[in-house]
């Protein structure tokens, strides 16, 4: 059995593992509406979900969360539904 108990350490390990929720540019929607996403779904205050917009917008991308797998994985979704890129790295 020590197949199935190294699989289910490695699954741990890499849900504790702290990764970074990355945001993409997309081109089609507003500063605004990705403030408010980021700021309902990753609980950003607003200057924290403007400076993530512009830097996403002048860079391409911008980590807006850090933590274990299992934290970022829901707001990952949540983002998702919301029709913009996400990552998690």
């Amino acid at each position: 059995m020590p197949e199935k108990t190294d699989y289910k350490k490695k699954l741990v390990a890499r849900d504790l593992k702290k990764r970074s929720l990355v945001l993409h540019n997309d081109d089609i929607h507003t500063f605004q509406y990705v403030i408010n996403a980021l700021m309902k779904i990753c609980n950003h205050d607003e200057l924290q979900a403007e400076q993530c917009a512009l830097i996403v917008h002048f860079r391409g991308k911008c980590p807006v969360k850090g933590g274990p797998f299992v934290q970022l994985k829901p707001m990952k979704d949540q983002l998702i539904l919301k029709k913009l890129r996400v990552t998690i790295d």
